[in-house]
């Protein structure tokens, strides 16, 4: 029987690269997003090498999530790799100017929609010994930058979501992994800039930033691993990004 993995934010992203690379290597697909379209096209181009059911909705929705996790068919039910990966940043501007409902949905979506999709699964794995959780953290956890308050808040609360995870599970086969990326050039930056283009390219001018494709053949090197080996947290930036020098504001 081949293994299961169930993937949020699936129709874009980190989310779809994942859903292609664990297909090349025929595991089942359970595909999540809001797009029905993108999820169908998705199942569509996938399905001649995996079993897909896609389940669209919204991981904000705590009930639409414990119902499409819960009852899932049988042949898709013992999920055994959970990537949590729906996630999103609004704005760019300084927190005093930012808009509260950006605020809002990044806490509903990176928080809540990941702890509620652990949650409904989770039991499963812990009865069955076996899982693996992996959460789609980011470098913006760790360290600051102008514009990234709340977006870099709640990747905290996921790279510290994930130790505590893995504390509670001390003493079953039930793994947990962070992976924090650095700079990646996918729809991020467009969904940020809500739909600017120009400026969603210029966050990526004169780059070579991570990919899509990078990220998800990272996540299958993890998920692949020997089931005694856990990766707590793997934190990956392009060549071209580090860490920004310390800022200090100088009066004139």
């Amino acid at each position: 029987m081949n293994n299961t993995v169930l993937i949020t934010g699936a129709t874009s992203g980190f989310g779809q690269s994942c859903a292609r690379r664990f297909s090349e290597n025929g595991w089942n697909l359970i595909l999540i997003g809001r797009r029905t379209d993108r999820l169908d096209a998705l199942k569509a181009e996938l399905m001649n090498k995996s079993l897909v059911h896609i389940i669209p909705l919204d991981v904000r929705d705590r009930e639409a999530v414990t119902a499409g996790l819960q009852n899932l068919p049988e042949l898709f039910r013992n999920v055994d790799v959970l990537i949590n990966s729906a996630g999103l940043a609004l704005g760019l501007g300084p927190a005093h100017q930012s808009d509260l409902d950006d605020w809002d949905t990044m806490v509903d979506t990176n928080i809540k929609g990941l702890m509620y999709c652990t949650r409904s699964l989770l039991p499963g794995m812990v009865e069955r010994n076996r899982g693996h959780i992996i959460n789609m953290g980011s470098v913006a956890a760790s360290y600051p930058y102008p514009g990234g308050h709340v977006y870099g808040a709640t990747k905290a609360f996921v790279a510290q979501f994930s130790r505590n995870l893995r504390s509670d599970l001390l003493g079953t086969c039930v793994r947990v992994t962070n992976i924090e990326p650095g700079m990646a050039e996918t729809e991020f930056s467009i969904v940020r800039f809500k739909g600017d283009a120009s400026k969603a390219d210029g966050i990526y001018q004169n780059t070579e930033p991570l990919t899509g494709t990078d990220i998800a053949e990272i996540t299958y090197f993890v998920a692949t691993l020997p089931e005694h080996i856990n990766i707590n947290n793997l934190e990956v930036m392009p060549t071209c990004q580090a860490w920004a020098p310390l800022a200090v504001h100088r009066e004139k």
